[in-house]
């Protein structure tokens, strides 16, 4: 078998990585993070683009792909840290009038917290009572449901698919796609960065630390693939394990690499260290994942 993208699907990431940089670039991000909302033009500009709409049926005014695809746009999504509950609105498109044209934002109760509720029109699960709290990333806002936490039993295929593990599976890709920006911001940042005469990327520790980061990005993305093609509950949650650590993790490096400037507001990596915080803790967080890989073994 071959497990090459096709043309296509390297077209599709090709295309939807040149439109995030028009659309959602350095700029609007640094813009967003200092006046944090929604913008409702750039959702609508993403629904016209069939970001939403990618994989309903073209007879029903999608775009006709599948999962694979998603996850290759989502990984972009992730890369430049779009803001919003892309994921949601995104399962939403065609049981949501206007998430698919992305005139309608749709955000739902996860593991009994609701992101960006004062900005949704349409909020799945019951968020009556929920609170404000608050949030490690700016750029996620986020309301605590009274009375709805994340249950510890093992979801079997039926809980799992096709909606919540779609979900999981596409916030996972999320996760790659910023563990992948931090491993470039990383090594990018050692190719310029001198001490001592030379550059920082020449010290055997930096190396490693850019190594590893990229090993965890490689897996992960691996994994997440997989998963797409197989709609495993058992191979979504490892992936979704995966995927948290190397974002996690490669953000946590690429503050060591970057050193004392990493720790600053005006560098992004906090921006990315953040959000995945916070998306660890939605759709099927570690102690959740880790029974259904258990369970599945």
């Amino acid at each position: 078998m071959d497990f090459r993208l096709t043309e296509d699907q390297r077209a599709l990431r090709k295309g939807v990585r040149e439109l995030l940089a028009r659309l959602f670039d350095r700029e609007a991000l640094r813009a967003a993070v200092d006046a944090p909302s929604l913008d409702r033009g750039l959702w609508r500009e993403l629904g016209a683009a069939g970001f939403f709409a990618l994989r309903l049926p073209e007879e029903e005014g999608g775009v006709g792909l599948g999962l694979p695809e998603a996850v290759l746009a989502f990984e972009e999504a992730g890369r430049c840290l779009v803001p919003g509950p892309l994921v949601a609105t995104h399962v939403a498109a065609g049981s949501v009038p206007g998430a698919a044209e992305g005139s309608t934002v749709v955000t739902e109760v996860d593991e009994g917290l609701v992101p960006w509720l004062d900005e949704a029109d349409v909020v799945l699960g019951d968020a009556t009572g929920a609170v404000p709290m608050r949030s490690v990333d700016p750029l996620t806002p986020l309301h605590r449901a009274p009375g709805l936490v994340g249950t510890t039993g093992v979801p079997d295929t039926a809980d799992v698919l096709p909606t919540t593990g779609v979900a999981v599976l596409l916030t996972a890709a999320e996760q790659v796609g910023s563990a992948a920006a931090t491993t470039e911001m990383a090594v990018r940042y050692a190719r310029e960065r001198e001490q001592f005469g030379q550059v920082i990327g020449g010290f055997q520790a930096v190396k490693h630390l850019c190594a590893g980061m990229l090993v965890r990005v490689e897996l992960a993305r691996a994994a997440v693939w997989a998963a797409s093609v197989t709609a495993d509950p058992v191979e979504i949650a490892g992936a979704k394990l995966l995927a948290d650590e190397a974002a996690t993790g490669n953000a946590r490096d690429c503050l060591q690499v970057y050193g004392g400037m990493g720790f600053t507001w005006e560098a992004d990596v906090h921006l990315h260290l953040k959000r995945a915080w916070v998306r660890a803790e939605l759709r099927l967080p570690a102690a959740r994942a880790e029974e259904v890989v258990a369970a599945g073994l």
